[in-house]
């Protein structure tokens, strides 16, 4: 059987307890995964990791695989799926030490979702930690951050929720093929999101189930994606805390909501907050870290591409970043010339500025970077 490049991406996807970083050794020394899928086993026994056993799946993958099969199970749940070589694959994904080979999407991707911040903690929260993960969440939607979670019971189902009900981007990466969708009572939620909020997304083969393997490799997935990671409401055994961890070892920040402090429910994120990670109690929090990871006032070097090129930008930020000139702009002058609501035009100057395509002067004036 003839394989397309992407096909044998599948199918080196497929193969059991190879894993992405044996992989990645492999294409070092292949170069592409149709010339991996057509080498002999001695010859893949030759890279430096693999052993007798991976060499031989490798190489008797037409055993162990079925492109045909999964590209179907593509077709019928109307799904795509994307690899490190397309554009709307994270850039801060391909830098991790074990980046998924393929990224199966239910809904749709979008350049900005390159701004990214995971959201994470207790399965079993309170209602504490459900309305703060609400309302973070919304803020940070609201302010064109796109809230990255599970897609799990608690913490997770309400970031996605706060994210969605402020109409902003969210992206539940889930630890199970999209066919075999996770929790199953949050079907409806995932629904949601791949609706027009964001996308469902998962490295796993369509059908595969979860298990206690999957879990953490979908969570290096959120960390690795992310700019940071906000802890809410963690116990000391928590897997929210695993996540953290991953988070500060692929070099993100790490935030986490401080609670009562008799609650063991909160002795994680006061652990975190020991250790370095930044005590969050609104979203600005949050905004202003984030704010250090983006291009300097001076912008990028000359003949190098923006972060946010304006054409990326939403309808509403691209309206009223048009109504501010090279000088100063007063916030009421941006205001008339938009002609859209107020909390509209606010909540768009946030994002410019976050996102350092505008900045703010004093007497709330806005002038371009």
């Amino acid at each position: 059987m003839v394989l397309t490049r992407r096909q044998a991406l599948l199918v080196l996807n497929q193969l059991p307890k190879v894993g992405p970083v044996k992989i990645r050794r492999l294409l070092e020394c292949f170069e592409t995964p149709e010339a991996i899928l057509a080498a002999s086993v001695n010859e893949l026994r030759q890279v430096q990791g693999i052993s007798e056993a991976s060499a031989k799946l490798v190489n008797e993958w037409q055993n162990h695989t079925d492109v045909t099969q999964e590209e179907r199970r593509i077709r019928e749940l109307g799904v795509h799926f994307i690899t490190a070589e397309d554009e709307l694959y994270p850039d801060t994904l391909r830098e991790i030490y074990d980046p998924p080979l393929v990224l199966y999407v239910w809904g749709q991707l979008e350049m900005r979702d390159r701004l990214a911040v995971g959201v994470v903690g207790s399965r079993r929260c309170t209602h504490y930690g459900s309305q703060s993960a609400k309302k973070l969440s919304y803020q940070l939607a609201g302010a064109g951050v796109t809230v990255l979670s599970g897609l799990a019971r608690g913490i997770d189902t309400a970031a996605h929720e706060g994210a969605i009900a402020a109409k902003g981007r969210t992206i539940a990466v889930i630890g199970s093929g999209l066919g075999q969708l996770y929790p199953p009572e949050n079907q409806a939620l995932a629904e949601k999101i791949a609706a027009g909020h964001g996308a469902v997304v998962s490295e796993f083969p369509i059908d595969q189930h979860p298990d206690k393997q999957t879990f953490p490799m979908r969570n290096r997935i959120v960390s690795g994606w992310s700019s940071g990671i906000l802890v809410i409401e963690a116990p000391a055994w928590s897997g929210a805390l695993i996540t953290a961890n991953m988070a500060a070892e692929q070099g993100r920040s790490v935030y986490a909501v401080p609670g009562p402090i008799d609650k063991p429910t909160h002795v994680g994120c006061h652990k975190l907050i020991q250790n370095g990670a930044r005590l969050v109690i609104s979203a600005q929090d949050v905004l202003d870290d984030l704010g250090n990871l983006f291009p300097s006032e001076a912008g990028p070097a000359p003949g190098s591409p923006s972060l946010y090129p304006i054409d990326s930008l939403s309808p509403e930020e691209q309206s009223v970043y048009a109504c501010i000139g090279s000088a100063e702009t007063h916030v009421e002058a941006i205001l008339t010339a938009c002609d859209l609501p107020t909390p509209t035009v606010s909540a768009s100057l946030m994002r410019l500025e976050l996102k350092k395509i505008i900045k703010q002067l004093p007497g709330r004036h806005y002038a371009r970077l």
